[in-house]
C-alpha cells in the first residue's frame, strides 16, 4: 500500500508541474476600441439562473489587457430574484485611486479598492465575493486585503454575468479591455461550479462540475492568442523597402522610397509621412535601424558607406542614395546599434556569389565606417538571427559556407555565437540540432539575459511556399522548443526579408515580412502580432532534436505518457473484437494488428458505437455533425474538393492555402472576376455546412484560408495519423495499433481522386511504411515473432514489393517452425516482383535467411 501511495504521489506532483508549465489562457474581453455589437459578454446563466444556498462564494482571476485608451466599465453583474443587481465597476475617474467599486442597486457601496493598472496588465489577481447569508453581508477579498459591505441576503438564484449583456432592461455595453480566468462558485466550502475558461475556440465555456455551460459571445479566447499570429496589417509601397522598431512607442516604421509608413502596435493605427526631402530612391538590400535611446531613426546602404538620418519634425532624410549603384554585396546582413561607443554594427551578409563575415561599423561621432578586425572564429553567412544586448550581440546560425564561396559547400548553420563590442571577439557557445527539416532565420532575435532565453524566427529556406516558426531557446545551453503556430512566409531569397521585434509594454511579438516585385518596383509588408508568453507548438514538444533530451521537462513527461499508455490498452481491450458495419468505427486486438481478412471481419456484428464531431478520411470519406449525423452527402462535388483542399492544407502544414492557390487548382479555368465570385460563394456555403460540427470553421485570419478545429471537440483520423508517424522515437506496439485501427478503414481518401491529392496519398502510404519497418527494426524476431508477421503482411498491403516486409516474414515464419508458409510467401513476392519489375528477384529463399 505503501508503494501505491507513494507512486500516487509521484504521479500528482509531476502532473502539477505540467499543469503549471507555460499556461496562458482565460478569456480576453472587447471593450470601447470596438463597437457596441463586438463587445465581449460571458453568461454563466444562459438557460437559467444559477440557484445557489443562501451563502455562497464567487470567485474568478482578472488581469487586463494593456495597450488600450479606456478602461471603463462591468467586470460583472449579478441579479437576484428581486431583479436587484450587484456590480463590479472598474473607473479611472474615481478619486483617491481607488478605480474598482462595487455598485448594489443603484447606489455605490462602501467597498472600494484599488489595484496598480502596471500590475494588472502583468499579473492575474484572485478576486472572491463571500456572499454571507447568516451575518447578511458580503465579504470581498482582493489583493490581499478584506472589505466588508452590509448586504440583505433573502434570494437564492442569481443571473451572474461578466462584460456585457443583453439581459432584459439590466442590458450594458461599458467593458474594460480585461481578461477573465479560473471562475468558481463554492457552497459550504466545497466547489460547485467551476468555469476555467481555457478554450481556444467557440462561443460556449465548458463547466466542469456540473456540465453547465456557459454562453460567450465575441470571445477573444487567450490561448488563442498566444499560439495563433494574427495578420494585422497588410500593405504595399514604393521601391525596396526597409522596416526599423521603436519599442518605446511601440511603433513599427517601414522605409519606403517615397514615404514613411508608420504602424502603432497599440492603436493599429498607420500614419504616412511624404518625404519633404522628395523620393530617397532606395536601393535594394538597404536596412533600416531605431536608436531608442536618442528617438532617432536611420537607414544605411553599406556599399556607399550611406548612413540617412530622417527627422520627424521636418520630414526630411539629411542624405541621398546615388542611382545607379552596383547590387550590394550585403543582402540580410545583421545590424545593431551599440551605446558602449555610439556606433552602428553590420555582420555578415551575401552578395556576388559570396557570403560574408566581416563586421562593418559606423561611428556616429566621427561619422565615419570601418572594417573591424575581429577575432575568433565565425563562418561567412546570411540569414541569421542577431539580437543586440549591453555588450554585444548574440547571432544564431544562418547559411553560408566555410570558405565564403558559394560553390564550395554551401549549408545551413546552427552554431549561437557572441560578438563581444569592446574586445571585438566572436565567441561560440553551443549548436543547436534541427530535428526535421533544414532552416535559415528571420533577421533579429528578441533577447532577455535576466530571463536566460532568446525568441526568434526560423524557416525552411529550400522553398518559396515556406513558413515562419518561432522558437525559444536558452543563451547557454542548445535546448530549444517551438513556439506558437506558423506564418506564411514567400521567400523568394534576396527579394524577402523578415525580422521579429519584441513590444515590452503590450507584451506582443512582432513578425514582418517584405515581399519585393521587382518589375512593378515595389514591396508587399504583412505585419503579423503574438501575445507572449507565446504556447508551445502542439504537434512540437519534443522538437529540438537530441538537445531536447537535456531538458528537465522531458522527464515529466514519463509519467503521463505511461498513464495514457495504460488507459489506452484498457479502453481497446473493452472494444477488442468489434465488427467493421457501416459507417462505425473499426477496433481490433491490442496485442497484433489484424492482418487483412475480410472473412475474419464480417464473422461477428457489434453495435455501432455513436459518433459526433468526427471527420474520417480514411476509407471513404465521412462527415458527422455534433449530433452523429452522417452530413457528407451534404457536400457537392465542388464543396468537397474546397473543403479536403482547405483542410489538408492546414493539417500538413498549418498554415492553410491562399486564394491564389485554391484558384489555380479549382478554377484555374476562369477569369479572375469569376474565380473570386465563385471562391466567395461556394465558401460561404462551406461555412454554413461546418456550423453542424462543434467547434469547426472556416477562417482567413492569418491571410490564409484554415479550417480551425479544437482537436479534443473534432476527432479528424488524419490529424491523429500525423501525430503518429511525426514520432516514430516515441512509437511503441500500442501507438502503433492506434495507427492500424486509424488505417484500417481503408486507403487515404480511397473514394476521392484529383491531380493535387496524388502527392498526399502516395506520401501517407510512404509514412505508413516507413513508421512499420522504423518499429520492426527496434525488436528482435525472436521476441515477438507473431506480431512481426501480422506487422510485415500489413506492409505489403501497401506495397506488395517491400523487400523488408517479406525478409521479416519469412524470418519470423521459420522461426515458428512454419517454413513450408515462410517458402510460399517468398514465392508469391518473387512473382509479384517480375511482373511489376519484369525481372527476377536476385536472391534465393536460402540466401534471404542468412
Amino acid at each position: 500500500m505503501k508503494l501505491k501511495f507513494y507512486a500516487a504521489c509521484f504521479l500528482f506532483l509531476q502532473l502539477a508541474s505540467l499543469a503549471g508549465y507555460c499556461q496562458s489562457y482565460g478569456l480576453g474581453f472587447a471593450g470601447h476600441e470596438v463597437v457596441q455589437d463586438k463587445r465581449t459578454s460571458l453568461d454563466l446563466s444562459a438557460e437559467q439562473p444559477i440557484c445557489l444556498d443562501r451563502s455562497f462564494e464567487l470567485s474568478f482571476d482578472l488581469s487586463f489587457m494593456p495597450g488600450y485608451a479606456d478602461y471603463f466599465g462591468y467586470v460583472f453583474r449579478l441579479i437576484d430574484n428581486n431583479e436587484r443587481n450587484i456590480d463590479l465597476v472598474y473607473d479611472m475617474r474615481f478619486l483617491e485611486n481607488k478605480h474598482f467599486k462595487l455598485i448594489i442597486g443603484d447606489k455605490v457601496s462602501d467597498i472600494a479598492f484599488d489595484i496598480n493598472i502596471n500590475k494588472l496588465y502583468k499579473n492575474w489577481y484572485n478576486l472572491k465575493f463571500q456572499f454571507d447569508a447568516e451575518r447578511q453581508q458580503l465579504i470581498l477579498l482582493a489583493d490581499g486585503r478584506t472589505y466588508r459591505q452590509k448586504l440583505k441576503l433573502e434570494n437564492n438564484c442569481y443571473r451572474i454575468l461578466l462584460g456585457a449583456n443583453n439581459y432584459k432592461y439590466f442590458k450594458i455595453k461599458d467593458v474594460p479591455p480585461m481578461k477573465i480566468r479560473e471562475v468558481k462558485i463554492s457552497e459550504d466550502q466545497h466547489l460547485s461550479y467551476y468555469w476555467p475558461l481555457n478554450e481556444k475556440s467557440g462561443n460556449k465555456a465548458q463547466e466542469k462540475i456540473k456540465g453547465k455551460d456557459a454562453s460567450v459571445f465575441n470571445p477573444i479566447w487567450v490561448k488563442k492568442l498566444h499560439y495563433d499570429w494574427e495578420m494585422v496589417k497588410d500593405f504595399v509601397v514604393k521601391g525596396p523597402a526597409s522596416v526599423a522598431f521603436n519599442p518605446n512607442k511601440e511603433e513599427l516604421y517601414v522605409v519606403a522610397e517615397d514615404s514613411l509608413v508608420s504602424y502603432n502596435l497599440v492603436s493599429h493605427q498607420s500614419t504616412y509621412h511624404p518625404y519633404n526631402s522628395g523620393k530617397q530612391g532606395l536601393l535594394a538590400g538597404n536596412q533600416s535601424i531605431f536608436d531608442a535611446s536618442t528617438g532617432q531613426l536611420f537607414n544605411f546602404y553599406m556599399d556607399q558607406k550611406l548612413v540617412a538620418n530622417f527627422n520627424f519634425s521636418s520630414g526630411k532624410w539629411d542624405k541621398k542614395y546615388i542611382n545607379p549603384d552596383v547590387i550590394t554585396l550585403f543582402w540580410h546582413s545583421n545590424k545593431f546599434y551599440s551605446a558602449l561607443d555610439s556606433s552602428i554594427y553590420m555582420i555578415g551578409g551575401y552578395g556576388q556569389y559570396h557570403y560574408s563575415h566581416s563586421v562593418n561599423r559606423y561611428h556616429f561621432p566621427d561619422k565615419k565606417w570601418s572594417l573591424v578586425q575581429a577575432k575568433g572564429n565565425f563562418t561567412p553567412r546570411y540569414l541569421s538571427a542577431l539580437g543586440a544586448v549591453k555588450d554585444g550581440a548574440y547571432i544564431l546560425g544562418g547559411y553560408g559556407s566555410a570558405t565564403g564561396e558559394q560553390i564550395l559547400n554551401p549549408k545551413n548553420i546552427y552554431d549561437f555565437n557572441f560578438y563581444d563590442v569592446k574586445q571585438g571577439t566572436f565567441r561560440k557557445i553551443f549548436e543547436i540540432k534541427p530535428k526535421n527539416e533544414d532552416f535559415a532565420f528571420a533577421n533579429s532575435m528578441v533577447v532577455s539575459e535576466k530571463n536566460n532565453n532568446y525568441y526568434a524566427l526560423t524557416f525552411p529556406n529550400d522553398k518559396y511556399n515556406s513558413y515562419l516558426q518561432l522558437i525559444q531557446g536558452s543563451l547557454n545551453t542548445p535546448v530549444y522548443k517551438l513556439v506558437g503556430n506558423r506564418i506564411p512566409y514567400a521567400f523568394h531569397d534576396i527579394n524577402s526579408f523578415a525580422d521579429l521585434f519584441y513590444c515590452p509594454a503590450s507584451q506582443k511579438y512582432v513578425a514582418v515580412t517584405l515581399l519585393r516585385d521587382e518589375k512593378r518596383n515595389q514591396t508587399t509588408v504583412k505585419i503579423f502580432t503574438l501575445y507572449g508568453p507565446p504556447e508551445v507548438f502542439s504537434s512540437a514538444l519534443a522538437e529540438g532534436g537530441d538537445t531536447f533530451k537535456a531538458s528537465k521537462y522531458l522527464l515529466l513527461l514519463v509519467p503521463v505518457f505511461l498513464i495514457g499508455i495504460f488507459f489506452f490498452y484498457r479502453q481497446n481491450k473493452r472494444r477488442s473484437g468489434a465488427a467493421t458495419t457501416g459507417s462505425a468505427v473499426p477496433s481490433f486486438p491490442t496485442e497484433v494488428p489484424l492482418i487483412l481478412d475480410k472473412a475474419a471481419d464480417s464473422e461477428t456484428e457489434q453495435p455501432k458505437p455513436e459518433i459526433k464531431n468526427t471527420i474520417f478520411l480514411f476509407g471513404d470519406m465521412q462527415l458527422f455533425d455534433r449530433d452523429g449525423e452522417d452530413i457528407t452527402k451534404s457536400l457537392s462535388p465542388l464543396i468537397r474538393e474546397l473543403f479536403l483542399v482547405v483542410l489538408l492544407y492546414t493539417i500538413k502544414w498549418g498554415r492553410g492555402i491562399s486564394s491564389e492557390k485554391l484558384t489555380e487548382i479549382l478554377w484555374f479555368d476562369k477569369p479572375a472576376e469569376s474565380a473570386r465570385n465563385n471562391r466567395s460563394v461556394n465558401i460561404a456555403k462551406l461555412k454554413i455546412i461546418l456550423e453542424r460540427i462543434e467547434g469547426c470553421q472556416i477562417s482567413k485570419t492569418t491571410g490564409y484560408w484554415k479550417i480551425d478545429f479544437e482537436p479534443k471537440q473534432v476527432k479528424i483520423d488524419y490529424n491523429q495519423y500525423l501525430n503518429i508517424v511525426n514520432s516514430k522515437r516515441e512509437i511503441d506496439k500500442a501507438r502503433l495499433n492506434e495507427l492500424t485501427n486509424l488505417i484500417h478503414r481503408g486507403g487515404f481518401l480511397s473514394n476521392v481522386e484529383y491531380d493535387w491529392l496524388d502527392g498526399f496519398k502516395s506520401e501517407i502510404s510512404n509514412e505508413i511504411i516507413d513508421t512499420y519497418l522504423h518499429y520492426a527494426a527496434r525488436i528482435k524476431i525472436a521476441d515477438d515473432p507473431e506480431f512481426l508477421i501480422s506487422l510485415s503482411n500489413y506492409i505489403a498491403y501497401f506495397d506488395p514489393v517491400n523487400e523488408e516486409a517479406m525478409l521479416i516474414n519469412c524470418k519470423a515464419l521459420v522461426h515458428l517452425g512454419k517454413h513450408s508458409l515462410a517458402k510460399t510467401k517468398f514465392e508469391t513476392f518473387s512473382k509479384a516482383y517480375k511482373a511489376i519489375y519484369g525481372e527476377d528477384f536476385k536472391q534465393s529463399f536460402q540466401e534471404i535467411l542468412e
